[in-house]
């Protein structure tokens, strides 16, 4: 049984000024998505969930379809704002998604199997892939044991701006204690501080924090499904929450409903919130491309 990989691209690059899904970072034009499914194919997963707003999906399938075809099998699902329980209304100043926790939940359907869950425009790099189709492809669709791949606060910042992460606490078995969204991390001279409501605190540099990569069996969706009905009737009017997945593995863990492992990799990570870090990433897939880790033209 192969795993499932959701990709969650209903985002709408707010700070870095466009549709950076589909935007061109390799050397023929290929965008930070194409590594990821490029990556969970040779790791053995069977499929890819795209996670889209409707309106962007035509130029979705404009960019990408040909170059997946016959390669791994793709299904598109919606995240709307009006994809909410029965009975109640989206506020007319409500603009952006309910969060990633809702991006999973709308994917129920189309997956069947074990899952991963990352972003469209982070690069995670072929170890954490296979590490995590390791796990996945050894559980079944109703095991409660869950993953998050962990990665050092110090190689996920960004030049150019603050960045959000889930700073993580792991306990002495290697499992999930807590994870904590800072909205925003940044580097302060040679410290990596985060502010808190104006305090500033530290982080160590070897912090592991959560990149949003995650990985499930379908079980999950009975308590994404269920965290977010609660959040729903709570925050409907409020036009600026959002229901995070660190939120759905607080709860889990809380509650003692299944238990999160917490994975390392060696996989070098780095991401593009703003215009200015495409530079950056461009370069650091030229040298992985130097390096034989992908060949000049994926498909």
């Amino acid at each position: 049984m192969k795993p499932t990989l959701v990709i969650l691209a209903a985002g709408m690059g707010s700070r870095y000024g466009g549709l950076k899904q589909i935007d061109g970072f390799g050397p023929n034009g290929e965008a930070i998505i194409e590594y990821s499914v490029f990556d969970a194919i040779r790791a053995g997963f069977g499929k890819v969930v795209f996670v889209v707003r409707e309106s962007i999906e035509e130029a979705f399938k404009a960019h990408f379809g040909s170059k997946f075809e016959g390669k791994i099998d793709v299904e598109y699902v919606y995240q709307e704002l009006d994809n909410i329980p029965a009975g109640l209304s989206v506020p007319a100043e409500r603009t952006k998604p309910w969060g990633t926790g809702h991006a999973v939940l709308v994917a129920k359907d189309a997956v069947k199997t074990p899952f991963a869950v990352i972003n469209a425009d982070d690069f995670y790099g072929r170890d954490a892939f296979e590490t995590v189709a390791t796990e996945l492809s050894a559980t079944t669709n109703e095991a409660k044991t869950y993953y998050l791949l962990g990665y050092e606060v110090q190689k996920t910042l960004s030049d150019f701006g603050s960045v959000s992460r889930g700073v993580c606490s792991v306990d002495n078995n290697g499992n999930l204690a807590d994870i904590v969204e800072r909205t925003k991390i940044y580097k302060d001279g040679g410290k990596i501080v985060y502010d808190e409501n104006g305090s500033i605190h530290e982080l160590a540099p070897e912090q592991p924090v959560s990149m949003n990569f995650m990985a499930f069996t379908p079980s999950a969706f009975t308590y994404y499904e269920a965290y977010f009905n609660e959040f729903i009737k709570t925050n409907v009017d409020n036009p600026k929450a959002e229901f995070y997945m660190p939120t759905v593995l607080n709860t889990l863990i809380s509650k003692g409903e299944a238990e999160v492992k917490v994975l390392s990799t060696t996989a070098q990570w780095f991401g593009v919130t703003y215009k200015e870090d495409k530079e950056d990433a461009v370069a650091k897939l030229n040298q992985l491309i130097a390096d034989g880790e992908y060949p000049s033209k994926l498909w």
